[in-house]
């Protein structure tokens, strides 16, 4: 029988790949550059949610006082890097792309570091045992296969070959909605048994931690002063915790699989959330 984790082991890495090819074909070296000329953006976007979403997830367990595995799956959650989907959500908003990416890579490699000491200080106050350290394979599989692989095809191609490229990236664009919808389907009817048992608790405190995460990341930009563009990637970035990771965590390296049920139904939650923001974006665009 298909369950979730075979739909994301296979599914969230041929969306990745395909989004990043389409995002490479889109992006230059220049788009990069001007990602480093906003160093105070980037710190915005890689340093306020260690200190944000952990705030705004012990918030949410105050207001809805979940039982100990759903709290503890929540704090892991929070304590992982961004997700490398955030990137698809920004390519088809048509926001910042570069800066997405960039973001994406530097969590997941701060992640090595980030994730023992944010759920070191969360032992403290939870009731369950979660201090881990970071999956570091798994870590650097996703960067290096996920993210600069497909990343760096995409930017080749556009380099050597740019008539092609500017003719094929409107459809691997809509390849690329066409995914990441055939994903959702697909999670939606494996897991709605689950769902619909814990709408009641799961699914809402994720939705509240989706889209108020959303909402800080959206204010951080306009903190630090950035266009409309950053701000939707920055709250993007907010918003889309890797899920892969906290699965990883939660089952092999503290022998806890309901730890794991918040990390599925919050991507489950994630997605249409985010697309709805995605859409909402590009009508405005319009």
């Amino acid at each position: 029988m298909v369950d979730l984790k075979s739909i994301l082991d296979v599914g969230a890495p041929i969306l990745a790949f395909t989004t990043l090819f389409a995002v490479g074909l889109d992006l230059a070296p220049e788009d990069f550059a001007r990602v480093k000329r906003a160093p105070l953006v980037v710190a915005a976007g890689l340093l306020a949610p260690l200190v944000l979403l952990p705030a705004l997830a012990f918030a949410l367990i105050w207001w809805f006082a979940p039982n100990p595995a759903v709290e503890a799956g929540l704090l892991l959650v929070a304590s992982c890097p961004i997700g490398g989907i955030s990137n698809t959500y920004s390519y088809l908003a048509r926001a910042s792309t570069a800066l997405s990416v960039t973001l994406t890579g530097l969590s997941c490699a701060l992640a090595v570091v980030t994730i023992p000491l944010l759920t070191g200080t969360f032992e403290r106050f939870q009731r369950d045992a979660l201090r881990v350290d970071a999956p570091v394979t798994t870590l650097l599989t996703q960067l290096v296969f996920m993210l600069a692989l497909p990343l760096a095809v995409g930017m080749i191609a556009r380099r050597r070959w740019p008539a092609w490229a500017r003719a094929r990236r409107p459809a691997f664009q809509r390849l690329a909605f066409v995914l990441l919808g055939l994903l959702l389907l697909l999670v939606l009817s494996v897991e709605a048994r689950r769902v619909s048992a814990m709408l009641g608790d799961v699914v809402l405190l994720a939705a509240a931690f989706v889209t108020a995460s959303f909402a800080v990341g959206w204010l951080t930009g306009a903190a630090v002063r950035a266009d409309a563009a950053d701000r939707f990637t920055l709250a993007s970035e907010f918003a889309t915790r890797n899920v892969t990771i906290a699965a990883v965590i939660a089952v092999t390296l503290l022998g806890r699989v309901e730890f794991a049920v918040f990390a599925s139904v919050y991507f489950l939650t994630e997605l249409p959330i985010m697309l709805a923001a995605v859409a909402v974006r590009r009508w405005r665009l319009r």
